[in-house]
């Protein structure tokens, strides 16, 4: 089989959890294909935090695994994982304070220390909001800016997937339709993206195809469009996941 052919990140039949014997996945499952956004929502305690963690080497997978381009990736830690090309991005205390934005973006480039220039360039074209605060503490900076300056720190390593966990969690409504826009365009950029939404309408909208869990399981899967007009997934969990 080609690798044109596969998707860019698989997951089968997950099975994690944070204390022993007590599993938070069932049995997930995920494919994100180049060039995509997935979506991944759910009520509270579905596991959708879990699954990106495990699939970042946060979290010990017990059963399944996980793939990259084909290649197993299983267990994998994190770092090993940002240097195949994968970057991820924490709902909380995802930036350090007392840095600068400058700094973060230093710290993101860590690993190809050599393309700090060029690689500065390309995501601040991305979030030119930033581009005047090189030199500011990101925690001076609003929580919509704290955001932007968590995503250029995890893009700085040119990562060809991007694991976000919440993205406009406890951002106003104008913080959250500035964040739906930079990931819309990082995704433009070449970036494929999953993402794990409590707003669950504003995920749908914005996603190629969607998962919705339940109980660490797949409870329905289908394109952004289709899920968002699903009878079930409107009754189920729309009607209270989604937030105008």
């Amino acid at each position: 089989m080609s690798t044109s052919s596969l998707p860019l990140l698989e997951a089968t039949g997950l099975v994690a959890g944070y204390l022993p014997e007590v599993d938070i996945l069932n049995g997930c499952d995920l494919r994100l294909e180049p060039g995509e956004i997935v979506g991944i929502i759910g009520p509270n305690g579905a596991g959708k935090s879990t699954l990106v963690k495990a699939l970042f080497g946060l979290l010990p997978v017990r059963r399944g695994r996980v793939t990259l381009r084909g290649e197993d990736i299983t267990g994998l830690p994190a770092h090993e994982l940002v240097r195949r090309g994968v970057s991820y991005v924490p709902q909380r205390n995802n930036v350090f304070p007392r840095l600068t934005v400058q700094e973060h973006l230093m710290m993101g480039a860590r690993l190809k220390a050599a393309a700090l220039k060029e690689r500065s360039a390309s995501v601040l074209a991305l979030f030119p909001h930033l581009a005047d605060r090189l030199n500011q503490r990101a925690g001076l900076l609003s929580g919509g800016e704290r955001q932007m300056v968590a995503m250029a720190r995890a893009l700085m390593m040119e990562p060809a997937v991007l694991l976000l966990d919440e993205p406009s969690a406890g951002l106003s409504p104008a913080n959250q339709d500035e964040v739906f826009a930079r990931i819309a365009e990082i995704n433009a950029a070449g970036v494929s993206v999953v993402m794990v939404e409590q707003n669950a309408r504003r995920c749908l909208q914005a996603c190629r195809r969607g998962y919705v869990l339940d109980q660490g399981r797949n409870a329905y899967t289908g394109t952004g469009q289709s899920l968002l007009h699903d009878p079930r997934v409107v009754e189920l969990y729309l009607g209270t996941l989604a937030r105008a």
